[in-house]
């Protein structure tokens, strides 16, 4: 028989840097476990922001799965700069059309797009989201 599923979260953490606090008291898991677990499978991605989706059963045991960087991070990385712009139309960086596909195909597994192509067309419309510039 199938475990009762009592939430399902998703949340940005700290690459293995997670540690038990308030955003975790609310998944209905054992902390500590789940930390540790996290930490151990996310040690590579110190630094990065590691979004997971954490799903907790009745049984306080629990599944969760780890998604790769946001794109946000990845494009203001690329740009060299810290925020993006409040005005979409205000360009505050530029990225090369090489960072563009690199971004793109790092992002593909969570992306819903049938190729890099389309992909990096997703991503473009991010990075014009934040008054930042594609290089061609």
């Amino acid at each position: 028989m199938a475990k009762k599923i009592v939430k399902v979260l998703k949340m940005e953490l700290p690459g293995g840097e997670a540690h038990p606090g308030p955003k975790l008291a609310s998944a209905g898991v054992v902390m500590n476990k789940f930390c540790t677990d996290f930490n151990a499978k996310t040690a590579d991605r110190k630094g990065q922001v590691v979004p997971v989706i954490i799903t907790a059963y009745e049984d306080k045991s629990y599944d969760f799965v780890i998604k790769t960087e946001p794109v946000a991070n990845r494009l203001l990385k690329a740009a060299g700069i810290s925020k993006g712009s409040g005005n979409p139309k205000k360009i505050v960086g530029h990225i090369s059309e090489a960072q563009l596909r690199e971004i793109a195909e790092y992002k593909m597994p969570d992306l819903n797009a049938n190729n890099v192509e389309a992909a990096m067309k997703i991503i473009e419309g991010s990075a014009r989201q934040m008054g930042i510039a594609i290089d061609r």
